[in-house]
């Protein structure tokens, strides 16, 4: 004898429900709570009775309205279409795949088909293709709208992505362009020769913008580009020094740089160690008080060489620290600018093997460190 298939499933809602969670327990990374997945089974279960309760009364129209038609309707959701397109959001949220999506109604359907066969209650054909209807576009609705919240999430985070990149090219060749300008500026007004000094710096900034373009071509042309080389820290430290005090900052500070052991070496792509060392003295000339020092080191320690850039800006605000090396977010209002210097300095380094880190002494600085593993001139 047949049984009405929405008294079935008022009278075993609980079972079918407790049924859906012990699948979904048995697949990995579902850890949701019933709230978080309150658009899911249990919703669907009661709109699924509620359409199955207005065909036996004849009422089509209440039925397309909660659960559509065959096909789905493209115009306007029903509300199996819109508890669905909540549920399949909140699964991408949740980190779920689109298998998983589909899973869920899934479970529903095997629970339902397997308590009836546990106890013996045929359904009318009528009744199944109304099922089969419900999960039809209860998963199409799902699914659509998890694929398009996925699409717009993947075209974010690209639009980050690239809007990082484009922002580290853009201050790097800056800073370069900004170094090489000053350096001319030097030569013009004091008439030195460009054999000189000042016109070694000027060179060394014109050499690396022409490697940032060399970059950033390879990486339109999906190339690599490594240029990395064991050089003499002694003489690195020099020419960031020779640089660094061109800068217009550094009229207001005073500047050491502490003799460097001639034996250390680095391994490393010396100008964007050049660059990342460059920003961290930027950072230091312009946030240290005026008529304060600012002192650049390098030394060995262990196995690895350190340079530090102390300053003396008074120390960081609460949580500065931590959020120093975010890009696009200066630490203070005073620290105009996109952000980006520091966390550049720490790629660049990163990519050496080497790390940045920054300690803050309350009440008189900071200390930027860079580390690198240890070489040895021979």
């Amino acid at each position: 004898m047949e049984v009405l298939l929405h008294r079935f499933l008022s009278s075993n809602r609980d079972d079918l429900i407790a049924r859906c969670k012990d699948k979904v327990a048995q697949r990995p990374l579902r850890a949701a709570s019933e709230r978080q997945l309150a658009h899911g089974v249990p919703m669907f279960l009661d709109q699924l009775t509620r359409t199955l309760a207005a065909e036996e009364d004849d009422e089509p129209a209440l039925s397309i309205a909660i659960s559509g038609p065959s096909g789905g309707d493209s115009l306007a959701l029903s509300e199996i279409g819109v508890t669905a397109t909540a549920h399949g959001k909140e699964l991408l949220g949740l980190g779920y795949t689109v298998d998983q999506v589909v899973h869920d109604y899934g479970d529903l359907c095997q629970a339902i088909t397997d308590l009836a066969f546990e106890r013996d209650a045929p359904f009318a054909v009528a009744e199944f293709r109304t099922l089969n209807r419900c999960l039809d576009n209860a998963i199409a609705d799902a699914v659509t709208e998890f694929s398009f919240q996925r699409d717009a999430q993947i075209s974010t985070h690209q639009t980050a992505a690239e809007k990082q990149r484009l922002g580290f090219l853009v201050h790097e060749l800056r800073n370069s362009l900004g170094t090489a300008t000053l350096a001319v500026r030097a030569l013009e007004l004091g008439n030195l020769a460009i054999g000189g000094a000042t016109g070694a710096v000027l060179k060394r900034s014109l050499s690396t913008l022409g490697l940032l373009i060399s970059r950033a071509t390879a990486e339109v042309r999906g190339e690599g580009l490594d240029q990395r080389q064991t050089f003499s820290v002694a003489s690195f430290i020099a020419d960031v020094g020779l640089a660094a005090r061109l800068d217009v900052n550094l009229k207001s500070s005073i500047f050491d740089v502490a003799t460097v052991d001639p034996l250390l070496a680095v391994l490393a792509n010396r100008e964007l160690l050049h660059a990342a060392l460059a920003n961290l003295l930027q950072n230091a000339f312009k946030f240290t008080h005026q008529n304060s020092a600012v002192t650049l080191t390098a030394y060995a320690f262990g196995e690895h060489v350190l340079i530090d850039v102390e300053d003396h800006c008074g120390g960081l605000p609460p949580g500065g620290a931590a959020r120093m090396f975010v890009p696009f977010k200066p630490n203070e209002d005073s620290r105009a600018g996109l952000g980006l210097g520091l966390s550049i300095a720490r790629q660049s380094i990163e990519a050496d093997l080497g790390t940045l880190t920054v300690r803050d002494v309350p009440g008189s600085g900071c200390i930027f460190t860079i580390s690198l593993p240890r070489y040895t001139l021979q």
